[in-house]
């Protein structure tokens, strides 16, 4: 099972935002805030939720907003420095959408957030996903910043 785990508002969030509640992050995105990237930090315990998956068989690989290859390798450094599961990175080519990679990668289960801070759905990457692959792959929405850890640690539900 290969499972696409966006990085940015899905399992990452800035240090400086630790304090606030996530409507307060989301209010301060809409306003046009963007901390410095060097403080990303996890959301609450998604590198252990990740390695659970990984434990259990799952292929974790990732997708990032970031597209200069300075920035993809940030991810991967920030990916490495808090214990998450070790996999590929995935980005946006020049001229693609996130629907392009995923539909690239056709991972088993998408895990996104919902974008709320910068659009919603029509920024999201799984419902803009062609018919023929989106039947193939399994879709789980958390509320943006809020994390992963409320999803199950047994990645056999995902296939139910």
């Amino acid at each position: 099972m290969k499972i696409l785990v966006f990085t940015e508002g899905t399992i990452f969030s800035h240090r400086d935002w630790l304090a606030f509640s996530r409507e307060e992050i989301v209010r301060r995105v809409k306003e046009g805030e963007r901390p410095d990237y060097s403080g990303t930090v996890p959301i609450g315990e998604a590198a252990r939720k990740l390695q659970a998956w990984k434990w259990a068989g799952a292929e974790i690989v990732y997708l990032t907003s970031r597209r200069e290859p300075a920035q993809v390798a940030e991810v991967r450094k920030i990916l490495q420095q808090y214990g998450f599961p070790m996999g590929r990175v995935f980005f946006r080519q020049a001229g693609e959408e996130y629907k392009d990679v995923a539909e690239r990668v056709m991972p088993d289960v998408i895990v996104e957030d919902d974008c709320e801070s910068i659009g919603g759905e029509v920024e999201m990457t799984y419902p803009r996903i062609k018919p023929d692959a989106k039947a193939r792959i399994k879709s789980f929405v958390v509320r943006e910043f809020d994390g992963i850890d409320h999803l199950p640690d047994d990645i056999a539900s995902f296939s139910t």
